[in-house]
């Protein structure tokens, strides 16, 4: 089992930066990719960014690409998503994942576990 636990949201204005953290335990060793997906009132959860186990590797999506930064500290058993330049269209709850294999980095489907999420609020 891994457990995750994210931490950092909170409400901040148009163009501000903030930066989420996922600290991660149990199984740390199993997980070959960490991720974060987001989710808005009345939408489906959405991918964001994603980073494997080799820190090269990462991906994000068309709408946060050049403005979010996503890495990892392995010693630390942390993720982190720093965000900047922030929109409105950015408010969500923030979930970090981790997937144990190496499926489709932005399919939920390819995720073991999940935390309980972030609230991010940016205000226009």
């Amino acid at each position: 089992q891994v457990q995750l636990v994210e931490s950092g949201g909170g409400l901040v204005q148009a163009g501000d930066s903030l930066r989420l953290s996922c600290a991660t335990s149990g199984r740390t060793f199993s997980i070959a990719i960490m991720g974060w997906f987001r989710q808005a009132p009345g939408k489906e959860r959405e991918f964001v960014a994603a980073i494997g186990r080799n820190v090269d590797n990462t991906y994000y999506s068309d709408s946060v690409k050049g403005r979010f930064t996503i890495s990892r500290d392995n010693a630390k058993n942390t993720v982190y998503l720093l965000m900047s330049s922030l929109k409105p269209e950015d408010t969500a709850v923030y979930y970090c994942t981790a997937s144990t294999n190496w499926g489709s980095p932005s399919m939920k489907r390819t995720y073991d576990y999940w935390g309980q999420g972030t609230q991010v609020t940016v205000s226009s």
